[in-house]
């Protein structure tokens, strides 16, 4: 009888038992306990008030009273949904996210990367640890702390630019009830509170970079410039690429604390963004099924822009978050 032709290729792998299966797992947990050990906060973390809240998103599609209970309540389906894609207030809200949110990607993404790839080329080792130092500092403030050093910046009394302004002959302006002046201010202060914090990132990929590179390009003559350009820069590609699908997954979940702070009736067209339009609806007007639409809403549009960046990101460069 002939016998039959067997394949040339790796023989297949013999599925182990179940029981050796979890055998392995438990094997595996008691020699890494300890790193699982430090992981468990985080995870608590995330179980408690990242995934666990997720259960009270079906308010949005009811008739929500906190004297019935979320079970309790009517369904109404879409009906908060349809009611604020109708509101008046729709358009402007998302043009004011959309726009924050994408004058910060634009203006603020490249300076924590030019700022890291200076420092690396920095070779007095003081003041490389002095500016790194001065440009982290604003990550240990406080939101609160950095909107009011901003407003007592702008202050048109007695703030640094007003005085500044005075000495050259210019007249005080009140910057922050001018809707003109809110986008840049905004863009701005969120640069200067990140750019340190997101260079270490970027630092931290270019020592990861061959250093044999760099001594080579030496060899062959080739400037600083011309190793940052063909050295540096490609070795924090798949860095930046990552880091820009993050940027762009979070570009319209803007922060409500900041923009609160900052805004003023006079620059709510400017300034009013889903996040603030949540906090005014949900806490403030006891309105919870249409907030919770609302931040609903909000999340979908950043999950599709995130999707949309890293297949955009796996198509230019060959690499994504998954």
């Amino acid at each position: 009888m002939q016998q039959p032709i067997v394949g040339t290729g790796a023989p297949a792998r013999s599925k182990k038992p179940l029981k050796a299966r979890i055998a392995d797992v438990f094997r595996h947990m008691k020699r890494d306990r300890q790193l699982l050990i430090l992981f468990a906060p985080c995870l608590l973390f995330y179980i408690l008030f990242r995934y666990g809240p997720l259960y009270g998103l079906i308010i949005a599609f009811k008739d929500y009273s906190v004297f019935t209970g979320i079970w309790g309540s009517d369904w109404v389906g879409i009906k908060y949904f349809i009611q604020f894609f109708t509101n008046q207030d729709f358009w402007m809200l998302f043009r004011n996210t959309f726009l924050l949110g994408i004058y910060t990607l634009v203006f603020g993404f490249p300076f924590p990367i030019l700022l890291a790839i200076l420092l690396n080329e920095v070779r007095v080792q003081w003041f490389k640890k002095s500016v790194q130092t001065l440009s982290y500092l604003p990550a240990f403030l406080s939101v609160v702390i950095i909107s009011s050093m901003i407003i007592d910046f702008l202050s048109p009394n007695n703030g640094l630019f007003n005085q500044f302004l005075a000495a050259l002959g210019f007249p005080k302006k009140y910057f922050l009830i001018d809707p003109g002046w809110f986008r840049p201010i905004y863009v701005i202060s969120d640069i200067w509170e990140k750019i340190g914090y997101e260079a270490i990132i970027y630092l931290a990929a270019i020592a990861g970079i061959n250093p044999t590179l760099y001594e080579a390009a030496k060899v062959d003559g080739a400037t600083r410039f011309g190793m940052m350009r063909h050295i540096t820069l490609p070795g924090l590609l798949p860095t930046l690429l990552v880091m820009f699908i993050l940027k762009t997954g979070s570009m319209i979940r803007i922060g409500y604390e900041k923009v609160l702070l900052l805004y003023n009736p006079m620059t709510y067209e400017v300034g009013d963004v889903f996040s603030t339009y949540v906090y005014r609806k949900g806490l403030l007007e006891s309105n919870y099924s249409y907030a919770s639409a609302v931040g609903m809403f909000e999340a979908l549009v950043a999950m599709i822009m995130l999707l949309g960046a890293n297949y955009l990101s796996k198509r230019i460069g060959g690499n994504g978050l998954w």
